[in-house]
């Protein structure tokens, strides 16, 4: 597939996830995620704001879904989104019903595997049960909290090859990427290219961080869409 770029609206207020997603798109973003973050404060009528004001645009709905999988599905498509993520560690049968709600209401299925043991296990199992997408995915919690006893922060490159050749769904790769690595997925096989939280987000305080963005942003976009097929 062509790289895709999508950018994590991480942030707790709609009004200022409106305008970055407004500058985003401008700049070339393909994809807008409402992040959990802005999922929590402004649930459903959050999504239907971004779908409100982006009628083209795809947007995925960050619900790292555990239970209760077909009526979450259910709720965020009728309120606009047209991908959802469900997580690995779920138990199969919500992997399941989010795939066939996803059926259902015409919307894709993203698997995330953050926290799997095994990583590339929890990958070829999302796939397995029918998503169509993998998130290989290094928690935030999980890279600060290693990397303040001292210990080597994980990053999702670390297994990002090896996730992308034990399935046959396209990949993303999120967590604690810088811009340079994040433009570099694509090289991995990895087409799909999450910029957020902290590359233009302000990861601690959950804002949008300072400086000239959008100039940033399509300089971004640019060189991640020349990669052409991946």
């Amino acid at each position: 597939m062509k790289p895709v770029v999508q950018i994590s609206l991480d942030l707790t207020n709609i009004e200022e996830a409106l305008a970055t997603a407004k500058m985003a798109v401008r700049s070339g973003v393909d994809w807008l995620e409402a992040g959990t973050p802005l999922l929590l404060a402004e649930g459903l009528h959050g999504v239907e704001k971004l779908r409100s004001s982006f009628p083209e645009i795809p947007i995925v709905a960050d619900l790292k879904t555990m239970d209760g999988g077909y009526l979450e599905t259910e709720m965020m498509a009728k309120a606009g989104a047209t991908h959802v993520v469900v997580m690995a560690r779920a138990h199969e049968e919500t992997i399941r019903v989010v795939v066939q709600a996803g059926k259902d209401f015409g919307v894709k299925v993203m698997g995330d595997n953050l926290g799997c043991p095994d990583m590339v296990e929890g990958a070829r199992r999302l796939e397995r049960l029918g998503c169509d997408y993998i998130i290989h995915h290094i928690g935030y919690d999980e890279r600060r909290g290693i990397a303040a006893r001292g210990l080597p922060m994980p990053s999702p490159l670390d297994q990002l090859r090896e996730v992308v050749e034990a399935v046959n769904i396209p990949v993303q790769a999120v967590g604690g990427l810088s811009l340079e690595q994040a433009i570099r997925c694509p090289e991995f096989g990895a087409p799909m290219v999450v910029l957020g939280a902290p590359l233009t987000i302000d990861a601690d305080a959950f804002k949008t961080a300072d400086g000239d963005l959008e100039s940033s942003l399509k300089l971004i976009c640019d060189k991640i869409h020349a990669y052409g097929e991946v």
